[in-house]
């Protein structure tokens, strides 16, 4: 179908073309809203009835008469309507539809894949500061991260993933003091326990039992290795560098564990520190003043944020000769430009909406010839956990928040994964742990995956009973399936290829998702009107090719999303 649709594009071009030379670029199909009005449906005559100052409808008329003259509409249309202004609709041969399962059994996991655009593209995503568990939150970013990696790698791209974090600064100093405390024996509510000055009931160190943890092993003089550092406690209270070393790579490691858990891995490790010892933080303020960007303006130094769209000038550098939290990573982007990441994609919390401007301010201050909109991010808000009808906001382990691993073992890897990715990432989103332990079609990743199963059952039985190979269904006549179930079926099965470039081209893992459980739909309606394993050969073998077809796309689709396909449920 995939093939019938572009030689149907093709010739749609061309007709456009020789109605108004110039117009074919614009030639495309669209679903039509109500599935009875059609298989494609095109609104070229109302685009082009305004600029050549026709009729829509006679236009329509003209370009449908065009169409059914030429040879690929022939071969591959039934027939063509027209409605309303000049809608036309085009409905296909039953071939045409048909030959999508011979193209999905043909490309196998590979179908829907795009070639190598030679093109390299960098994912930052989940980059926490080592100073606790990874919380859900960090859970959604990184199941957002994967499943946008695993879509360019779809779409042709050499996917690059990177973790950035600081392993210096306020936040890993009061990691360290708060390990400290806990060495020497105190804990949180003693009265030497530190609390923010400027906000004394709130407290301004780390509680959670971890931190217990990291002190009993650094005492213990335990060696601790994370994936990108490794560090030996010394055993001495009172030394703090050594408590921050072995704090980060602990919690290094611990993040590494909820990452295996989640079946996630990075590429690079990219320390915020390494900008300021590489010289690269200075090198990216050099640039700024050469540039005659900065200003000095009470004992500050200020970036002309504003000449690029900011809604205000930023401080750069206080008054205190600190940098503020943007420079570096104008910094850090000037490297990923250097490496040769000419697109970069960014999955941030959306409290980061207010550094998007000045960050790209300054890479284009900086007058390294990196294009306007670079980089491109993609926000997500906080998840809210519900757990028998209440919302869980304390885990004992964190002090504090449900973290990725709670969440894990409340459901599973699967599950955590499809519902974080079930929605668009700017949305707020309620994870319901009861909902995704459910066995039932309310749970969504559970229905989709058991469709995979039921397919997998039914070729499972076909193969017991009568040896049947699936290789074999590769070529097998399809005329069989015409039933406007098995139709439907097939019409969605043509949509992933077009779906994945568009998830990609949006950063949008959720059509994904939307996709999938669409395509469950339509095989359990496929399942419940015909039977499979019927006596006559011909349409058993036609139909058996058809679920496998679905499996697999199935499958790809799932893989996409990291979630697995089980063969049994």
């Amino acid at each position: 179908m995939l093939s019938a649709k572009q030689e149907l594009l093709a010739a749609l071009a061309a007709e456009l073309d020789h109605i108004l030379p110039g117009a074919g670029a614009k030639a495309a199909f669209e679903s039509p809203k109500v599935a009875a009005h059609g298989d494609f449906a095109c609104t070229a005559a109302m685009q082009l009835a305004k600029p050549l100052q026709r009729n829509p409808r006679q236009l329509g008329e003209q370009l449908r008469d065009a169409l059914l003259a030429h040879p690929a509409y022939r071969r591959w249309v039934e027939a063509i309507d027209i409605a309303g202004p000049g809608f036309i609709n085009i409905r296909l041969k039953a071939a045409a539809k048909q030959a999508i399962v011979h193209e999905v059994l043909a490309a196998g996991s590979q179908f829907g894949q795009q070639p190598d655009k030679g093109q390299r593209v960098l994912v930052e995503f989940v980059s926490a500061n080592p100073t606790g568990p990874l919380h859900v939150g960090h859970g959604r970013q990184a199941a957002l991260g994967d499943a946008i990696c695993n879509l360019f790698a779809t779409q042709g791209f050499d996917v690059y993933r990177e973790f950035y974090y600081n392993d210096a600064g306020v936040q890993i100093n009061t990691l360290a003091t708060s390990t400290q405390l806990r060495a020497q024996g105190f804990k949180p509510g003693d009265t030497c326990w530190p609390t923010d000055p400027d906000n004394p009931a709130s407290k301004a160190f780390y509680n959670g039992e971890y931190i217990a943890d990291i002190a009993q092993d650094f005492l213990a003089k335990k060696t601790v290795r994370a994936d990108d550092r490794a560090f030996t406690g010394s055993g001495d209270a009172n030394d703090l560098d050594g408590m921050r070393q072995f704090a980060v790579a602990y919690l290094r490691h611990e993040q590494d564990l909820d990452l295996q858990a989640f079946d996630v891995r990075f590429d690079n490790y990219y320390l915020e520190s390494s900008l300021y010892t590489s010289g690269k933080v200075a090198d990216a303020v050099s640039r700024l003043q050469a540039a005659g960007k900065t200003y000095v303006q009470d004992g500050a130094l200020w970036l002309k944020s504003t000449d690029y769209g900011d809604d205000k000038d930023r401080v750069m550098k206080k008054t205190d000769g600190t940098y503020t939290y943007f420079v570096p990573d104008v910094a850090y982007h000037i490297t990923k430009w250097e490496r040769g990441f000419t697109k970069v994609v960014n999955i941030q919390g959306t409290d980061h909406h207010g550094t998007i401007a000045r960050v790209r301010a300054g890479l284009q201050a900086a007058n390294v010839g990196i294009p306007e909109g670079y980089p491109d991010y993609v926000l997500h808000t906080m998840v809210r956990v519900m757990r028998g009808g209440e919302e869980v906001k304390i885990s004992k382990r964190a002090g504090s928040y449900v973290t990725l691993r709670d969440l894990i073992e409340w459901t599973s890897s699967d599950a955590v994964r499809f519902f974080l990715l079930s929605r668009k990432p700017d949305t707020e989103y309620t994870f319901d742990v009861d909902l995704a332990v459910q066995k039932n079609n309310d749970n969504p990743v559970y229905y989709v995956q058991y469709a995979h199963a039921r397919i997998c059952s039914v070729l499972r039985s076909w193969a017991e009973t009568e040896g049947g190979e699936p290789a074999t269904l590769k070529n097998v006549d399809l005329s069989a399936l015409s039933s406007p179930q098995a139709q439907a079926l097939m019409l969605q099965l043509a949509k992933y290829p077009a779906m994945l470039s568009a998830a990609c081209s949006d950063f949008a893992p959720h059509d994904v998702t939307f996709y999938l459980r669409d395509l469950a739909a339509c095989y359990h309606s496929y399942y419940d009107a015909e039977r499979i394993l019927v006596d006559d050969v011909a349409v058993k073998q036609a139909r058996l090719a058809l679920v496998a077809a679905t499996a697999q796309v199935l499958h790809n689709g799932l893989q996409v999303l990291g979630v697995s396909a089980p063969a049994k449920m």
